[in-house]
């Protein structure tokens, strides 16, 4: 049995404190999202003046408002307390396989795919709420079974609660978020304490994946992924084999971040980005935007706003109250690094372009609010954490 820190603490609190007039958030990570979401409408707002005739601020208002919402929502859940949603575990993976089903079937078509439903102001993503959803469940089926965590069944089963809304994504097409949900499942096996041997496998059997459906099926005659992905997933490994097309978009962002150097180059003389050289300027490509108008200068302050978030968010699962928090810090942390990591990755093409948005800088209602949501829950596993300390230590000071 697992005799980690984490699989010590108390399961179920007995005691519960009572609510504080004040809230209690973290300050630092509040701090961070704060300054991204300013950093987002700042960005947005300079790189978007151009793209609607008569309108300027199209995008900037549609950003500011889907910041307001996430922000009121965000708040609105760190109030609550996340233990109660452990057994809605059921509920939320039913809602989340049936939303993708939902708009697969009567999503808005758009450029060969369909991935969100037309909404009065927003494009929503089922996809991108599923996100938090599966950490939801994932977290709360692991609890349910944390006894029997070393069992190879145990691993097994929440790989494939994951895979399977994965390749609902994957067929939309949705390749970025369909890997984040297995990046999710992962991290929370890895913060349970799962064996590493069980790693091991799953490591092995996704080499194995790969390799047949990168390699070994095409030469076949049998396409797994279509074409245009294939081509994403390999074109960075080798950026000057088709700069007309498959590679346009990683050429073009590796010249507007060089083009910024240290200062930047203003808005006025971001030219990759006003006369729309850069592709998706607003949306997977925001970075190379801040790169190109702000340089260096100011993408070091993006990435130490994520820095920031990042380490707060850690320090968070390691205050959780009970294995549950620990759990969904895991998955909420995990799913935001791998989006940063991936996102500017592939703005500086060292990653593959897969089409992860940046969190809370990509333009887009969708991943805007669930962020916000995510990061609420966090502050949620915070203040409970801070409540069940304050309480212990009056119980042991009466």
């Amino acid at each position: 049995m697992n005799t980690s820190p984490i699989h010590k603490r108390e399961e179920d609190a007995t005691a519960v404190a009572p609510r504080p007039p004040v809230l209690r958030l973290d300050w630092l990570l509040l701090l961070a999202t704060l300054g991204l979401i300013v950093c987002s409408l700042i960005t947005v707002g300079d790189a978007t003046r151009d793209d609607v005739p008569g309108s300027p601020h199209y995008y900037l208002d549609r950003q500011l408002l889907f910041a307001g919402i996430g922000l009121i929502l965000m708040f609105a859940v760190s109030r609550m307390d996340y233990s109660r949603l452990r057994e809605l575990k059921y509920g939320l993976y039913a809602v989340t396989i049936a939303s993708i089903l939902l708009v697969l079937a009567l999503g808005a078509a758009s450029r060969g795919s369909r991935r969100s439903f037309d909404l009065a102001f927003l494009n929503f993503q089922p996809s991108e709420l599923g996100k938090l959803l599966l950490v939801l469940a994932l977290s709360a089926f692991v609890v349910d079974r944390i006894r029997r965590l070393r069992d190879r069944d145990t691993t097994a089963r929440t790989m494939l609660l994951a895979l399977i809304p994965s390749a609902l994504v994957i067929v939309q097409p949705d390749l970025g978020s369909g890997m984040v949900y297995v990046i999710i499942a992962f991290a929370v096996l890895f913060v349970a304490g799962t064996s590493w041997k069980h790693f091991a496998v799953l490591g092995a059997t996704f080499a194995v994946a790969i390799t047949l459906a990168l390699a070994v099926a095409p030469a076949a005659g049998v396409q797994v992924l279509k074409p245009y992905q294939v081509q994403r997933l390999t074109g960075f490994l080798n950026p000057s084999s088709d700069p007309q097309s498959q590679t346009y978009q990683l050429n073009q962002s590796r010249i507007a971040i060089g083009a910024g150097e240290k200062t930047g180059r203003g808005v006025s003389g971001a030219t990759q980005t006003k006369l729309n050289f850069l592709p998706e300027h607003h949306t997977d490509f925001v970075f190379a935007v801040v790169g190109e108008t702000y340089g260096f200068l100011g993408a070091a302050i993006v990435l130490a706003l994520y820095a920031l978030l990042i380490w707060r968010s850690l320090r968070i699962l390691t205050l959780a109250k009970n294995l549950y928090g620990a759990l969904i810090a895991g998955g909420i942390v995990a799913m935001l690094m791998f989006q940063v990591f991936v996102n500017v990755g592939m703005t500086v093409g060292i990653m593959p372009i897969t089409g992860v948005p940046l969190p809370l800088m990509s333009y887009g209602g969708s991943s805007v609010i669930v962020t916000l949501l995510a990061l609420g829950i966090l502050q949620s596993v915070y203040g409970e954490a801070r409540m069940a300390s304050a309480f212990k230590g009056r119980a042991l000071n009466p």
